[in-house]
């Protein structure tokens, strides 16, 4: 694909992330993250499971409370003071209504104006890599989830929680998409990108033999090296922009 990538609009303050597990933010998104804050914008993280199941030699139940402590520093590392997780099964995430009340119980929580989530779609950029239930489940739900937190008459009972209906989401952004339409020069926050994935240590070291700190640096420059063929050479995070 040649067409280049158009700006991320700007005219939003207050982000919220919804993803299904600690890293997903980090393998891309969080750079741009960075970048905005620095900018005076806001954002919250909210997380449908613990990644209780993605390390082999770790049972879940000491998976799940090293992995929460991973992604807390993580977030710090680009400037998130708050992170949520919701309990969702990891692995075995299912769509449907449950998880489409917790997402949009998040979004009337936290009122944003932009809604980022991992992507959605089948499968990955270049169509070759099969994308995971999970991430194809939260994402199609979070994209749900917007519309359900402006209905009063969907989720009534969140009304009775003190969770009144929020139809002030201006943007959807998908990361990680196989159809990016837009993109943030994201420069500025590469590095603590990098420290950001790094803070996951005990994953990335389950996952690859190479040295973390290369294989988080290699793995975010050349992604955003990639993005930038479609936007003015500029190193860049892409999203797939939904707008409402």
């Amino acid at each position: 694909m040649t067409d280049q990538l158009a700006e991320m609009p700007t005219d939003w303050r207050r982000a919220l992330a919804i993803v299904a597990h600690p890293d997903d933010l980090e393998y891309g998104a969080s750079a741009a993250i960075a970048t905005w804050i620095d900018g005076g914008r806001e954002c919250v993280y909210v997380l449908a499971t613990s990644g209780e199941a993605g390390i082999d030699t770790l049972p879940p139940g000491e998976a799940a409370p090293l992995r929460e402590s991973e992604q807390r520093a993580s977030a710090a590392a680009v400037g998130v003071d708050t992170v949520e997780f919701l309990g969702h099964p990891d692995g075995i995430i299912a769509y449907g209504t449950a998880l489409r009340r917790d997402f949009a119980a998040a979004v009337r929580r936290h009122r944003p104006d932009l809604v980022l989530t991992l992507n959605h779609h089948d499968t990955w950029p270049g169509g070759t890599h099969w994308n995971t239930p999970d991430h194809r489940a939260v994402g199609r739900a979070v994209l749900d989830a917007v519309a359900d937190a402006g209905n009063r008459w969907i989720f009534p009972d969140l009304v009775d929680e003190g969770l009144m209906p929020w139809d002030g989401v201006r943007y959807v952004a998908v990361a990680g998409s196989p159809r990016p339409t837009h993109a943030v020069d994201a420069a500025a926050g590469l590095d603590r990108a990098v420290a950001s994935l790094l803070c996951h240590r005990t994953y990335i070291e389950a996952l690859t033999t190479e040295d973390p700190q290369t294989y988080c640096r290699s793995f975010l420059e050349g992604n955003m090296a990639a993005a930038a063929e479609r936007f003015g050479g500029r190193p860049a995070v892409t999203f797939e922009l939904f707008g409402r």
